[in-house]
């Protein structure tokens, strides 16, 4: 049994004749027909029905398909990480961040990266989470850091750490103790990551909060950019919410109170790539080297 049958088999199973196995295969109808037959020897059984129009399968290759699929995929991925043991020394590596990744320090990532990988080339997209994840499960970018909770379908999933989420205002002030989510959905609010909306996975969690108790949540204000959400906040226009990491950050505006919520909110930061792929040596890096400077950041918090 060798893997070029396996794939004609799986190829022939799928498609429902040798000819658009063949097509597939980049091979011809004979070749696929014969190597398919050369299996059903080995195996003493029969695959296939021959129909006038469509191959039928037997019941034996209903039971042969999953253990053909897993001997198939371990193989290409085998091969597939030989070869990228090497791509360290070219290619290009895809990684996607937080929109807000220069408050955890990923500012300079792609710099310290390219210092010590001077011949690979580096792709990073900065945007929100819920795209990050639509891109990385749709192939088109290897690996990214995103806030949960996103979309995880046909992706793997490598929580971080959890970074707690606080309601900010010029006008609030702490000592009136947490805000609830009632007063949320009161609240004048300004909420930034326009373009993704709702999608946003913070916005999501204040969402279903708020649906929980019969509530809408309806924002005055919305723009894309965090440091203009503070902004406004700091003129008295409406309140917002923050991780904390930003609301303690260097550029934090002055005479805005920073609250937490009666139920604690996080985001958690999380790792995703795609599912039953393996990454490159390049994003592999990469990624390990952002996971180590957020967590470094976290730890000297």
């Amino acid at each position: 049994m060798t893997l070029t049958q396996l794939k004609a088999f799986l190829a022939a199973l799928e498609r429902g004749s040798f000819t658009a196995a063949a097509i597939e295969l980049e091979s011809t109808q004979a070749s696929v027909s014969e190597l398919v037959a050369r299996l059903e020897r080995e195996l003493g059984l029969k695959l296939f029905t021959r129909g006038p129009r469509r191959l039928v399968p037997t019941s034996a290759a209903l039971e042969l398909r999953e253990h053909a699929v897993q001997a198939v995929t371990a193989i290409t991925n085998g091969v597939d990480a030989i070869q990228a043991l090497v791509s360290l020394e070219g290619g290009t590596c895809t990684f996607g961040v937080l929109r807000n990744a220069a408050y955890y320090d990923l500012s300079d990532l792609v710099q310290r990266f390219h210092m010590r990988h001077p011949h690979v080339k580096v792709r990073l997209v900065g945007l929100n989470s819920s795209l990050v994840a639509e891109s990385v499960a749709g192939g088109e970018i290897e690996a990214g850091l995103v806030v949960l909770p996103v979309t995880d379908e046909g992706l793997e999933v490598k929580p971080l750490f959890r970074d707690e989420v606080v309601y900010v205002s010029a006008q609030r002030h702490p000592d009136q103790g947490p805000v609830s989510i009632e007063e949320v959905a009161r609240a004048k609010l300004v909420l930034y990551d326009a373009y993704a909306g709702w999608n946003d996975p913070t916005r999501r969690q204040l969402l279903e909060r708020a649906r929980l108790r019969g509530l809408t949540i309806e924002p005055a204000i919305e723009v894309e950019h965090v440091e203009t959400a503070l902004n406004l906040v700091a003129t008295g226009a409406a309140d917002t919410m923050v991780c904390r990491t930003i609301a303690e950050g260097a550029t934090f505006p002055e005479g805005v109170h920073v609250t937490p919520f009666a139920e604690p909110m996080y985001d958690t930061i999380a790792l995703v790539w795609r599912e039953g792929t393996y990454l490159s040596p390049a994003t592999r890096r990469l990624a390990e080297l952002a996971e180590t400077t957020m967590l470094a950041k976290v730890a000297a918090a």
